[in-house]
């Protein structure tokens, strides 16, 4: 089965041909990064023009990558939700145009079950070994969600953040920092080489719940640097030196990356999990992944290399194989979801 995946959900415009929800013959992202690092975030009407110029020329270079004809498809796949709603439109109309004009069958595809997806992409089969149930943290610039994932398409939410995303909440100390956009790569960049002793930030472990809360951090961050004369990238007396900045960094990212992993830990301990799957731009990160992997144990850890991490097609055409294996497509009146969740 040769599934099309097109996705447009913030600010990637992207499209990929999978076959068997395994195979990846092409995988075209087109990013915007660029663009929207002069306004220090992503600007949604800026994103939506720039899918609207993109997205054709993306399929095709997809298509073409995967020396795939028209005839080959066996169905089209489109993320839905969540994400910014102009920018889903776009995707969700080009899918509609391909699989209207080529007859084919239409799955619209939840974001965050595609990150899940990607871990189909590379390695051994989850659903095989160990099997399910498995935890799923999910963490990019606008979710932070931990799910128990019984089967395919079974997801019971466990926890989510109560206020800021991790990669949220990485931009923004990024732009108290100085640092520039987008705020994930850049902490990381600046806190490679710190030696111990780091400094510490606060954690809010908000026990006895598998929730998220990284605003008291960010702001912990924040009035650390005001109180040394430096915030949110202007300069309110000298900059803070680079050494501070980043060991300022090195703290943040620690304690983003060991909240995500103990919460993930607990979520497994607690629901007897045969393992975990990480996806999202967030587990990218590598200090993420070595708090997990130093921690965990003999449970297996899923987790994507950092192109399967960010925003793509591939993990969105994933996904869709294993629905087209449970169910017929979507209408035609398939609609987009901006706030679409997780289970």
């Amino acid at each position: 089965m040769l599934i099309l995946g097109i996705e447009t959900s913030c600010d990637e415009t992207a499209a990929s041909v999978v076959e068997d929800g395994r195979i990846v013959h092409s995988n075209i992202v087109a990013s915007q990064v660029e663009l929207h690092a002069r306004y220090g975030g992503i600007v949604p009407e800026v994103a939506s023009r720039q899918h609207m110029l993109q997205v054709v020329p993306v399929v095709e270079r997809a298509m073409a990558q995967a020396s795939a004809s028209w005839d080959a498809l066996s169905a089209v796949a489109v993320t839905h939700g969540p994400g910014l709603a102009g920018a889903l439109m776009v995707g969700v109309n080009m899918a509609k145009a391909v699989a209207f004009a080529r007859r084919l069958p239409l799955y619209g595809v939840n974001h965050l079950e595609g990150h899940i997806y990607a871990a189909w992409l590379e390695g051994e089969r989850p659903d095989l070994s160990p099997g399910f149930p498995l935890v799923c943290l999910v963490a990019s610039g606008g979710h932070t969600d931990l799910a128990l994932m019984d089967g395919h398409g079974r997801y019971r939410l466990l926890g989510m953040t109560r206020d800021d995303a991790a990669g949220e909440s990485f931009d923004k100390a990024a732009r108290v920092l100085g640092l520039g956009y987008p705020g994930g790569p850049a902490i990381q960049r600046a806190a490679e080489g710190v030696s111990p002793p780091r400094e510490e930030l606060p954690r809010a472990w908000l026990r006895g719940t598998l929730d998220f809360s990284f605003s008291g951090l960010k702001t912990a961050l924040l009035h650390r640097a005001q109180a040394e004369g430096h915030a949110l990238g202007l300069q309110t007396g000298e900059s803070l030196p680079l050494g501070r900045v980043q060991s300022l960094a090195a703290a943040f990212q620690d304690s983003v990356a060991e909240v995500l992993a103990a919460k993930t830990l607990e979520a497994a301990a607690q629901t007897g999990a045969r393992g975990i799957i990480l996806g999202g731009g967030v587990v990218a990160n590598t200090r993420l992944r070595e708090c997990l992997r130093a921690q965990v144990g003999g449970l297996p850890v899923f987790i994507p290399s950092p192109q399967l991490c960010v925003d793509n097609a591939a993990m969105i055409a994933a996904a869709a194989y294993y629905h087209a294996l449970r169910r017929q497509g979507d209408g035609w009146d398939l609609d987009i979801l901006p706030s679409l969740r997780l289970g």
